[in-house]
């Protein structure tokens, strides 16, 4: 895979799914820790003692450890699938896996732990329900713990495991293990993260990873995977503000349906009902929901992050990027906005630079008024005085773009509240953001 700042992303992969396809429960979750902390054998004891590897890439992976004189299978090279990572022994880029169990499947993005990869961590970590923090039991918190934390925090993650690994190299110990938790939860209070659940395990062995250790019966609760097949997700989601943004118009022009005219996308919050009243902005058009209709047929309700095609009362003039709410419950319609960037682009971020914005389904172009500070995410000092941002610089903007957005603050949805700016020339990413409460 290239560097992230050469691809293109769509504003749908910021979209936080709580079910696929087949309706079945999905977690997404991401990882992140330092160097040698035991990331990429933790996921790949996962989908090894879960039993979700295949024969071949089981047979691969023995062979590359036989051929490194390793003592043991290394099952970091699963995920670690790039020559240049296996050759420097690090993760390099954001390596996704995917795997079920009968419970509930999953997603998995293993981020890197360098700070010269913070967008890589940004860019897997956006969808994530979940992120597991790593550490090792001998370093306790360092100083790319509580970055790897702060920016899970940042991005609005809900759930927060730290794993405690490499348990076995400090014999075990119960009274490390509490004093490492202890040593988190005076440095998490700053953290906007409300389910925080800590697990001492060892990757290498296997303890605590889907098993319970037999090491460890000073420990009550239970296994990584079975705490990620039981976390609750499902209230994560925003039910309560009526948000859908319109990607396309449904006109099949057939026999069948002559007169049909729906708006295609997909629930980006609340609970569209028929019959329900809502408004279509920025215009400000008032009409109510007709019917809701599916693959599988009409139904009464959709829900995130049902993909929907929605009929309205009224012929209406609407199209891609407009927003449908409930007339009662509004998002905000602004063209100067306030966001927390991420900037991902070799090129420095200056005032003044004009780019291109995706937002939900909607496209603009905005300009840099202003650069608020920018934040040392190891530290969370501001600096007030800076004047650009360089690649994997996190900072506050303010930005004016050429039509208003509809949206809401990135803390309230985050399927409303994210975004991506384009650089026009190239047509490549050069920033996520978060538009906040200005």
């Amino acid at each position: 895979m290239a560097a992230l700042h050469e691809h293109r992303v769509d504003v749908a992969d910021l979209l936080v799914d709580s079910t696929d396809d087949t309706g079945m429960d999905l977690l997404r979750f991401t990882t992140a820790g330092s160097v040698d902390d035991g990331k990429s054998t933790l996921i790949g004891r996962l989908l090894y003692d879960s039993k979700t590897i295949l024969a071949d890439q089981l047979e691969h992976v023995e062979a590359v450890s036989q051929a490194r004189g390793d003592e043991q299978v290394d099952l970091s090279l699963v995920t670690d699938g790039l020559r240049a990572e296996r050759e420097q022994g690090i993760t390099i880029d954001v390596a996704y896996r995917y795997f079920a169990t009968a419970r509930r499947k999953f997603i998995i993005a293993d981020t890197p732990g360098h700070v010269q990869y913070t967008r890589n961590m940004v860019t897997g970590a956006s969808t994530a329900n979940l992120a597991v923090i790593l550490l090792d039991a001998r370093s306790g918190v360092v100083e790319q713990t509580r970055r790897h934390a702060f920016i899970a925090s940042l991005l609005g993650i809900p759930h927060l495991v730290v794993a405690v690994n490499k348990m076995d190299l400090v014999g075990w110990s119960e009274a490390r293990f509490e004093e490492i938790r202890a040593d988190f939860e005076d440095f998490s209070g700053k953290l906007e993260v409300r389910d925080i659940t800590f697990i001492p395990m060892s990757a290498l062995t296997g303890d605590n990873v889907v098993d319970r250790s037999a090491h460890m019966d000073w420990y009550q609760g239970t296994p990584l995977l079975y705490h990620l097949e039981h976390v609750h997700i499902a209230s994560d989601r925003n039910l309560i503000d009526v948000r859908f943004p319109i990607q396309w118009v449904v006109r099949p022009r057939s026999s069948d349906h002559r007169d049909y005219r729906g708006y295609a996308g997909q629930v980006a919050g609340g609970i569209l009902r028929t019959d329900d009243e809502v408004v279509a902005l920025p215009d400000g058009l008032t009409t109510t929901i007709a019917g809701i209709d599916t693959l599988e047929g009409s139904v009464a309700e959709a829900f995130p992050p049902m993909s929907v095609t929605v009929r309205l009362a009224d012929d209406l003039d609407l199209g891609r990027g407009t927003m449908l709410a409930r007339t009662t419950n509004q998002p905000r319609v602004e063209q100067d906005l306030e966001a927390m960037v991420c900037w991902m682009s070799d090129r420095p971020l200056s005032v003044g630079a004009m780019l291109g914005l995706k937002h939900t389904t909607n496209r603009v172009r905005a300009k840099v008024v202003d650069i608020v500070h920018r934040l040392d995410v190891n530290s969370t000092h501001r600096d007030p005085d800076a004047t650009g941002l360089n690649a994997n610089d996190i900072g506050r903007i303010r930005l004016r773009s050429t039509a208003p957005l509809v949206y809401d603050p990135y803390q309230r949805n985050r399927a409303t509240g994210s975004f991506i700016l384009i650089d026009p020339a190239t047509n490549a990413t050069t920033a996520a953001g978060m538009l906040l409460d200005r």
